[in-house]
């Protein structure tokens, strides 16, 4: 339940309710980049009155919470993360076209799974996975950084001001991946790991 504003949200099911039908389906065009590989919500579009902190938090493993207790279908994260964004105040909420709640994130609301170089291209490109199913190009428009409350593991920014830290599986591999100065050349930017 929504506090401080449960008349005028609800449940996690009536939130979700709101999202345009559009924004649940897997998008397979090219070169559209969303944090769950879903046809992308118009976030910047959407500007709904506040209606109260949801007892919902993503814990510091990227795992999602509501109510205390881990949600265990993929499928419902995956959808809550399309509709996330980092406002102004610093504070992470879900976004509707018609209200907002706010979350608790401990540290970084999604989590990169894996990295894969992309040589398709003129020039090899490192592709950040992340958890909750999208692919986001390492390069200038979204650069590796370092999270030093995370013991200097890489972090990448993302639309709508999130971001998504290495998991560990992820940042052995990228220091594997790396060159004899620690360092890994992505989209014609050059990113140091220590």
């Amino acid at each position: 339940m929504v506090s401080g504003g449960a008349e005028q949200g609800g449940s996690l099911e009536e939130l979700l309710g709101q999202v345009p039908d559009r924004h649940h389906a897997v998008s397979h065009k090219e070169g559209v980049l969303s944090v769950n590989g879903r046809h992308p919500a118009p976030l910047n579009l959407w500007q709904p009155d506040y209606c109260g902190d949801i007892d919902m938090a993503i814990s510091s493993d990227g795992t999602w919470y509501h109510e205390g207790v881990a949600i265990k279908r993929p499928e419902l994260w995956h959808l809550f993360a399309g509709i996330l964004r980092r406002e102004a105040d610093g504070e992470y909420y879900l976004v509707t076209p018609v209200e907002k709640c706010r979350v608790d994130v401990a540290l970084h609301p999604l989590m990169i799974t894996d990295m894969q170089w992309d040589e398709s291209g003129g020039s090899a490109q490192l592709l950040a996975v992340l958890n909750a199913g999208g692919i986001f190009p390492v390069g200038p428009e979204y650069p590796l950084k370092l999270e030093q409350k995370a013991g200097g593991a890489a972090y990448i920014e993302l639309p709508h001001g999130l971001s998504a830290l290495c998991s560990r599986a992820a940042w052995y591999r990228l220091v594997d991946l790396a060159d004899d100065d620690h360092s890994i050349t992505s989209g014609g930017a050059k990113f140091f790991l220590s």
